[in-house]
């Protein structure tokens, strides 16, 4: 990944140079969307024995850069509180923790559970006048800026029968204004990341509904998950994402609008990109914040 070209501006470096090297700026995020997506490995669920516990049913957890359409995580795994847990945390950490993001969802509810637990902060609360202990307990308290919103379904003979949409973080007032400066939203929605899903069924047949095609290992299972996905940010151009550019039509990946990337990769590209050892990168250059960060010919160590 590449950084943007203001940051590159702001550290005197040419975009140029640094487009094909593994850098941690983080994307210009505001609004994420959550889902889980189900497929299996080997044989249902419910035709599973206790020991075969790398069979059965297996979620995808994805966060969705809504205007970019930029994959920025994904957690392969059981439907567990656990996994869940994994992608908020990693979506607050390539944010670089920041508060000012509206987050939509369905109403699973382990999401309110672990965006609280990730962007809470614990506090003391003051003690009251009158008698009685002081409170010792700590209390989670969310962040004025983050909005968190869901969207949940109810059906009626497999049918959508009506929506309900819930605020469960953040005002009102914020909300709308959140929703009037997107780009893609004009209300509470989870489309974008149902529209990312269903082309990853299509680009891996092991996730389409009703085929023989499933997966049979799990070790394949996630890596061609893995693949796919990146493949998805780097080297697929999504029809609504393209500019006019003197009177052309060019096509962009959800990696070039987030500023991650200047061209469509290859899939061949993609593929034979070398990777790094972290351990073996061992000549650093401080940056602004006190961050250090590995010197770019450095990273073409490959493992």
């Amino acid at each position: 990944m590449a950084p943007s070209a203001d940051i590159s501006k702001n550290l005197g470096m040419s975009l140029k140079i640094f487009t094909m090297n593994m850098w941690p700026f983080p994307p210009e995020t505001k609004e994420i969307q959550l889902d889980e997506k189900w497929s299996f490995v080997g044989k249902k669920e419910k035709n599973c024995s206790e020991e075969e516990k790398e069979f059965g049913d297996q979620w995808d957890y994805i966060a969705i850069d809504a205007e970019s359409r930029l994959v920025l995580s994904f957690v392969p795994g059981k439907r567990t509180l656990e996994n869940c847990q994994k992608v908020v945390e990693d979506v607050s950490i390539r944010t670089h923790g920041r508060e000012d993001i509206l987050i939509s969802s369905d109403c699973y509810a382990p999401y309110k559970t672990v965006i609280e637990d990730v962007y809470g902060k614990k506090v003391i609360p003051e003690r009251k006048k009158g008698p009685g202990r002081p409170p010792k307990n700590p209390v989670n308290v969310m962040p004025e800026d983050l909005c968190y919103v869901t969207i949940c379904k109810n059906y009626e003979k497999n049918k959508v029968s009506s929506i309900t949409r819930e605020i469960v973080f953040g005002s009102e007032e914020l909300v709308a204004e959140r929703l009037k400066t997107s780009l893609v939203s004009n209300t509470i929605n989870t489309a974008i990341v149902e529209r990312v899903n269903g082309t990853d069924r299509m680009q891996n047949s092991r996730k389409a509904r009703d085929t023989y095609g499933f997966s049979k290992d799990l070790g394949f299972h996630n890596a061609l998950s893995m693949l796919i996905i990146c493949m998805y940010n780097f080297c697929w151009c999504i029809r609504t994402l393209y500019l006019i550019d003197d009177g052309k039509r060019v096509r962009r990946t959800p990696a070039m609008v987030a500023k991650l990337s200047e061209h469509v990769w290859t899939v061949a590209e993609w593929v034979t990109y070398p990777t790094y050892r972290k351990n073996k990168i061992v000549k650093y250059q401080t940056f602004p914040g006190s961050a250090k960060r590995a010197i770019g010919r450095d990273l073409f160590l490959v493992s």
